[in-house]
């Protein structure tokens, strides 16, 4: 069955790879909990070859250390679902791959809890051209888009934001994909958009 989620990320990813194509710019992906839908949502794009530099799929949180250079400390005393972790992921991301924009996924889609984090407890980040995401700051984790808007800004082209979902396995997932495109999207133009499944997903309850 169709995850509910799905039809709107495949909109977005067919806006984010005309825009990218415009502004000549290329983008990376580093996913965690998302296992690949991101990269797998952006590559369903016709001319997505134009932007799209290529993906790591770093589940184990030794292949976030080796292969996207996160720090190993921060990874033993945080664990791999962290603020700080997502902005290392997504810089590490276009950094590796050669793009101008990273973006990353890591947090708890279930059924278990991890690294003390509940399930739905999900980071998403962009790092932008200008630079990695630096910073301490983080939002609280949040229930929907509209509160999310608060998350920190983490550099001038970069940004974190934290998301607290509901639902089962499925949606979290679908919902971490649609909301780091959204992510994107919005550094990219500046723009804020409405996050209605946000809000759907916190509603469905279950996990």
């Amino acid at each position: 069955m169709t995850s509910p989620g799905l039809p709107a990320a495949e909109v977005q990813a067919s806006a984010l790879v005309r825009l990218l194509a415009a502004r000549g710019e290329t983008l990376a992906v580093a996913e965690s909990l998302t296992g690949g839908l991101v990269a797998a949502g952006i590559t369903s794009v016709p001319g997505a070859s134009k932007v799209f530099r290529g993906s790591v799929t770093a589940y184990a949180t030794e292949l976030k250390r080796d292969v996207l250079g996160v720090d190993g400390t921060l990874l033993d005393q945080r664990g791999a679902v962290d603020p700080e972790v997502a902005r290392q992921m997504a810089d590490g991301a276009r950094r590796v791959l050669g793009a101008d924009w990273g973006i990353a996924t890591t947090g708890v889609a279930g059924p278990e809890p991890q690294d003390g984090r509940p399930v739905g407890t999900v980071y998403v980040a962009v790092a932008g051209p200008d630079g990695a995401v630096t910073g301490p700051n983080i939002a609280a984790p949040v229930s929907d888009f509209e509160s999310m808007r608060g998350y920190a800004d983490g550099g001038a082209r970069g940004k974190v934001a934290a998301l607290r979902l509901n639902g089962d396995r499925s949606e979290i997932r679908m919902e971490s994909v649609r909301s780091v495109l959204t992510l994107l999207h919005e550094q990219l133009t500046g723009e804020r958009s409405g996050n209605g499944r946000a809000q759907d997903t916190e509603q469905n309850g279950g996990n």
